[in-house]
This record gives C-alpha cells, sequence and structure tokens, in this order.
C-alpha cells in the first residue's frame, strides 16, 4: 500500500499564458491499471478548478443582479462566470488517520479513470478500461448535514474536523469487488450513484459519503464515476464523455444486480441523469428487460436534460423503474447556465410544472423553497440541511406504506421557529402545483 506520505505529496503545476493562477499539465506514463493503492488519484488531481468557493459565489451573484438579460450581457456573464470558476484551486482527497470518534463510510467506486492519473484532461485519449477500487472515507465528529467538511487550500486535513480517506483497496477483478461490496451490507438492495458535470473524482467520493451518512443509509453504495473533466470550461467535453460512458454503465449495472440477485436504486446529479437516461435506453431497446426489472427505483436530482430529450428516452425505455423522481429547482442557477449554453431552453431540473412530464410514469418534487444557496442551488436535496430532513421523513413514511406523494409537488419552506417541516403523518407531503 501506498504511504500516506505519498498520498500528500502536492502536485506541481505550470501556469497557464491565459490564467495565471491555472495549471499545465505535463505527459504522465501510463500505468498499469493494477497499482498497489488507489489513492495516488488524491494529490493527482491536485490542479482542478471548484465552483463552491465563497469569492467566486460572492462574484457570481454580483454579476447576476447587476447585469441586463441582454444577448451580450449574457456572453459576457458566461465568460467570467467560467474563468472565475476555472481558474479557482480545488480541494482533493487526502489520507489521513482513523480516529474513534469519527465515522467510517465505504465507498466503492467503479470508476473509467485510470488510477494512476485521474484528472481527465482536454485532449488526453479517455482510458478504455474499468478500474475498481474501495475507499475508506471519515466522517468528522463535527459533520453538519448536507456540508463536506474540506480541508482549506494549504491546510493539513484533519479528521477530528474534515473528511479523510483513511484506506484504500484496488481490486484486480470486477467480481471480487462487487463481492466484497455485497458482504458490507445487511440489504439486498444497493445504490449506484452517478456524477453530474466538472466533477473530480474527490468531489463525487465525498459527496457519495456524505449523502450515506446523512441519510443513514443501510445499504451498500457504488460510484460510477465517469470521465468529467472536472473543469468547468469542459461543458460540452463532459457531454460527450456521458456518450462514451454507457455501455461501461450499464456493465456496471448488470454486475450488481448479478450479485445474490440483488436490486438497484439508481440516483443521478445534473449530468449524470442524462447518462442514466442513455444506459435505460440502450437495455429497452436491446429487450434486455430483466436488467430493467431489478431497477427498484431512479432518482434524478437537478438533471441537466433537454426536457424533450427526456420525454423521447422515457417513452423508448417503455415502462420505468418505479418509483422514478425528478428532483427539480426553480432557482438552481448552474442549470440557468446550462440552458444558455445549450440553446436558451429551460432543462429539466427547473420545470416548473408538470407539462413537461405529463403523461410519464415519473413524480417530481420541486425543492425551491428549501434552497439555501449552497454551490448555486444545484444539489438542494443533498445540500439543504432542510430538504434532508423533509426527504428522509418522506422516505421512512413510503417505506411503511402510509403516505402517497402526488405527480407534482412544491415542498414548503420549513417555518422559522423550528427550521425543520413536519412530516404529516398519513397525508401528502407539500401541496399540489
Amino acid at each position: 500500500m501506498m504511504s500516506a506520505a505519498s498520498v500528500s505529496a502536492r502536485s506541481r503545476c505550470v501556469p497557464s499564458r491565459n490564467c495565471k493562477s491555472g495549471c499545465g499539465n505535463s505527459p504522465v506514463k501510463k500505468a498499469c491499471c493494477h497499482r498497489p493503492d488507489s489513492l495516488a488519484l488524491a494529490r493527482n488531481e491536485g490542479n482542478l478548478s471548484r465552483d463552491t468557493g465563497e469569492v467566486f459565489l460572492i462574484k457570481f451573484n454580483t454579476f447576476i443582479s447587476t447585469v441586463k438579460a441582454t444577448r451580450a450581457s449574457h456572453a459576457i456573464l458566461f465568460g467570467a462566470v467560467l474563468l472565475m470558476v476555472a481558474c479557482a484551486p480545488r480541494p482533493t482527497a487526502e489520507r489521513g488517520p482513523r480516529i474513534e470518534e469519527a465515522q467510517i463510510r465505504q465507498v466503492y467506486v467503479a470508476t473509467q479513470r485510470d488510477l494512476s492519473r485521474p484528472r481527465q484532461t482536454f485532449g488526453q485519449p479517455r482510458n478504455e478500461q474499468l478500474n475498481f477500487f474501495r475507499a475508506s472515507v471519515s466522517i468528522p465528529p463535527v459533520h453538519q448535514p448536507g456540508q463536506v467538511e474540506w480541508a482549506k487550500r494549504g491546510e493539513t486535513a484533519d479528521p477530528a474536523r474534515h473528511f479523510v480517506v483513511t484506506d484504500t483497496k484496488v481490486y484486480d477483478r470486477p467480481n471480487r469487488f462487487m463481492r466484497e461490496m455485497k458482504r458490507d451490507s445487511t440489504m439486498n438492495e444497493t445504490m449506484v450513484f452517478v456524477h453530474g458535470y466538472n466533477n473530480t473524482l474527490s468531489d463525487a467520493m465525498y459527496r457519495l459519503a456524505q449523502i450515506q451518512e446523512d441519510f443513514d443509509l443501510g445499504m451498500s453504495s457504488v460510484l460510477f464515476s465517469w470521465l468529467s473533466s472536472g473543469d468547468a470550461r469542459g461543458y460540452i467535453y463532459d457531454r460527450d464523455s456521458i456518450l462514451y460512458a454507457r455501455d461501461d454503465l450499464e456493465e456496471v449495472l448488470k454486475a450488481v444486480s448479478a450479485q445474490d440477485n440483488g436490486s438497484i436504486l439508481l440516483v443521478a446529479h445534473s449530468m449524470g441523469s442524462h447518462l442514466v437516461m442513455e444506459v435505460l435506453r440502450q437495455a429497452a431497446l436491446r429487450g434486455d428487460r430483466e436488467l430493467l426489472s431489478r431497477i427498484n427505483g431512479v432518482i434524478l436530482m437537478s438533471p441537466d436534460l433537454d426536457p424533450d430529450l427526456f420525454r423521447s428516452q422515457a417513452e423508448a425505455i417503455g415502462k420505468l423503474p418505479q418509483p422514478f423522481l425528478i428532483f427539480v429547482s426553480r432557482e438552481d442557477r448552474a442549470l440557468s447556465l446550462a440552458s444558455f449554453i445549450t440553446g436558451r431552453k429551460p432543462r429539466l431540473g427547473v420545470i416548473d410544472g408538470p407539462e413537461a412530464v405529463e403523461g410519464l410514469q415519473v413524480q417530481v418534487i420541486d425543492f425551491t423553497a428549501l434552497a439555501d444557496g449552497e454551490g448555486l442551488n444545484h444539489s438542494v436535496p443533498a445540500t439543504s440541511p432542510a430538504a434532508i430532513s423533509l426527504l428522509k421523513g418522506m422516505f421512512t413514511q413510503a417505506s411503511t406504506g402510509n403516505g402517497r406523494f402526488d405527480d407534482y409537488m412544491v415542498l414548503k419552506a420549513p417555518p422559522p421557529e423550528s427550521g425543520v417541516l413536519p412530516i404529516p403523518g398519513g397525508g401528502m407531503i407539500g401541496r399540489r402545483r
């Protein structure tokens, strides 16, 4: 196994001409996929950009409130946002010791990334092989729901205050990965999580660990990490990577469901929703109803999808896995940018009524009132403490058969005096729009 010191070694970078704080990447010799440790990835990801910094959010909100909605000003706004995001430093997963007070979450990862070079940069050939590993992620005792407690830039990660990786294991065969993953759960259902655009492996790994912790999932979870560039300028590149990932995600779903005849809860965020829908469509066109029957539910969170495309995909799939939930927020600023890039048409994740999905076997839940501004309101169900509390109550209620969810629901803001929206026993959640 690799030493903690080697994992923590920082990657060197050369400033690029266009961005003084940006990093140029030198070629790295591709190593055999059977490396002794998977978290050489932590600092190999070092020169990345992150869209959640305080400075960026302040500047972005200033732009939103002051720039007029003309064609030219939108172009300036979009270019400035990309520049700020692309030039911002980005945190990466770090090794740390295991402490008694911390909670350990096992994150199983199936990834298209080369583990010796997990940062996918523009112009690099995409890796052709799936790799499998497990990361033991330590959740600090001071963890707050919805947060990923990263160490600040230049600060050594402290397991008492930050997320850290305490242990990793690389698997040379998928069946060994699947067997160990199943042994970690008392349930026969596995959650497969597909991240979105502009995500690094560190981002996605820690986000899944946070979701496991905050929702207290009893099932095993697998992260499918596709070849996102982890760069805000890589929107088109990431859309191509989605199509490149279809066969590999389908292979992973088949392997997970084949293990002990298990079932799958499929959860996707943002652009990952496009990948999930493409894979379900692909399975349907191949006549693989066996795979589709193993999917016990689908959740698309803030889906970055054209509603017309989603309808076409859903109709090609036919009978959709149930329940099929779509989480939206009308104040999702990241999807507002995506709408601008893709022709000024609202994305599925910001629809404001049931018309866009009418006649489909889906349920839409609007989280707009529960947004707290975190991450451009692009992950409200996973980052808002009020949304997490409410969702846990809804899922508990649904599992007992005491609750009924409407096809289109707009959730209410929590009462200011309590901060938490109570779940009405046996009634509908939220209000119908």
